[in-house]
């Protein structure tokens, strides 16, 4: 047997006898250490490049020199740095104790904790925009997201163009036609927006040729005999109650959401996006400003009594509406502080038989802002900013109120093909962008998280 041969037998033979003897004596703490502070590596963070560095070593390179390329090589970074979690958890179980001793000191440094907190935060703002995003995204599922994303984004289009080529325009909505112009048939209109109880009449109105001028001259015993009919006393105190609005007005009162657009476009594009945005300053303007008209409203829906609960539809319901009651307050009060985005989707659920899908694209809106919402919170809890609330809902309201000062001032001079693209876009196309924010919002989370 030549030489090479019996060398290599000799080595096996050896690795046999003892197969830890080329592994854990020779593992020593020099072969981890960081090269910016050559000490054991704490949360290693490798780069693009290959080499790894203590997380709070980089950090501290990063707050000094405000580069994003590799201490060692100086080869730029792409994204933001993660923690190279196999490394990490083999050297925590090789060496337990010098990282326990690494980490009290870590904790007690000042400059460094300030140091990850914001290199964290330079990153929570770079992770959307990372080039690579999109990779990840498709291997954690993003490919489904996607599809529903296209599938949402599909049907708000097919809302849009369905309202835009509509055949009834806002000008020919009864809210802008005065009721002594109406036909027998919007009258009839008129009526049937009262509820579903009123197809018992509607028969009874066709045949009589009531129109708007006819309308205005009956009275509660007219209404009671032949050949109207209306034995029911309920449902003639709701159809006088309602007539009676009109003849103030001298035109339908709003009483859907395109109506009431129809007849407030700006009040209305400024109510929704100030819901969305900021639902209780919106819904403080509401009591401060259109308390009797919308508010009432507004509160007897979402907190109505228990006694209310045989009522017929919504709205006869809202035709005699009373000062809300302290428990009615006390139940808007409680959700107006915690949860205000579900004042908004209990009122779209109400009206759900109004407003099919547009109830349910309010409805998906005010679910996701509120786990948005509670994602803003617990970031600020996270980072131990509480003290900062009170100078964050300051700068808010000064955000809310000069925007809305800013449009009330250049309202008349914003067309109104603009002021319906904004309007449409914030009803039907929010809720499919908050989806994505979601759903970053969660990544976001789970990369702080390791």
């Amino acid at each position: 047997m030549d030489e090479p041969q019996k060398c290599y037998l000799n080595t096996v033979d050896l690795e046999k006898d003892d197969p830890l003897k080329s592994t854990g004596p020779q593992i020593s703490v020099s072969e981890f250490s960081c090269h910016c502070c050559y000490d054991i590596l704490v949360n290693p963070t490798t780069l693009n490049c290959g080499h790894s560095f203590c997380r709070h070593c980089l950090a501290l390179w990063w707050t000094s020199s405000k580069k994003t390329e590799c201490p060692e090589c100086r080869e730029k970074w792409e994204g933001f740095p993660k923690v190279n979690i196999l490394l990490r958890d083999a050297i925590e179980k090789l060496f337990p104790d010098a990282i326990r001793m690494r980490f009290e000191d870590i904790q007690q440094n000042k400059d460094i904790v300030q140091s990850l907190a914001a290199f964290q935060k330079y990153g929570n703002d770079q992770i959307p925009l990372a080039p690579n995003t999109g990779r990840v995204n498709q291997q954690r599922g993003g490919g489904f997201f996607s599809g529903v994303l296209t599938a949402l984004t599909g049907v708000a289009v097919v809302l849009l163009v369905y309202h835009w080529s509509s055949k009834e325009s806002e000008h020919d909505l009864l809210v802008h036609k005065a009721v002594s112009k109406w036909t027998a048939e919007e009258v009839v209109l008129w009526l049937e927006q009262l509820g579903p109880w009123t197809s018992l009449y509607r028969e009874r109105f066709l045949s009589e040729r009531v129109n708007g001028r006819l309308l205005l001259t009956l009275t509660e015993e007219e209404f009671s005999k032949s050949p109207y009919t209306i034995e029911n006393s309920s449902h003639r105190r709701a159809i006088l109650m309602e007539l009676e609005r009109v003849k103030a007005l001298g035109v339908k009162p709003p009483q859907n959401l395109w109506e009431y657009k129809a007849v407030n476009p700006g009040r209305s594009l400024f109510l929704l996006y100030a819901l969305k945005s900021s639902p209780r300053l919106g819904l403080l303007y509401l009591y401060l400003f259109d308390y009797t008209d919308t508010f009432l409203p507004f509160i007897h829906t979402i907190c109505p009594l228990q006694e209310d609960s045989s009522r017929e539809d919504i709205i006869t319901k809202l035709l005699d509406l009373k000062e809300p009651t302290w428990k009615q307050w006390r139940e808007f009060l409680v959700k107006y502080s915690f949860l205000p985005y579900q004042l908004i989707a209990e009122f779209a659920w109400d009206w759900l038989e109004v407003h099919y899908w547009t109830s349910r694209f309010l409805i998906i809106n005010a679910m996701l802002l509120s786990v948005l919402e509670l994602f803003s919170f617990w970031r600020i809890w996270s980072r131990s900013e509480l003290k900062t609330v009170p100078q964050r809902m300051w700068s808010h309201f000064w955000k809310v109120s000069t925007q809305g000062l800013f449009v009330a001032m250049f309202w008349p001079l914003i067309p109104q093909f603009v002021c319906n693209c904004l309007f449409y876009w914030a009803l039907y196309f929010n809720p499919i962008i908050n989806i994505d924010l979601v759903v970053k919002e969660v990544r976001r989370l789970e990369t702080q998280v390791l």
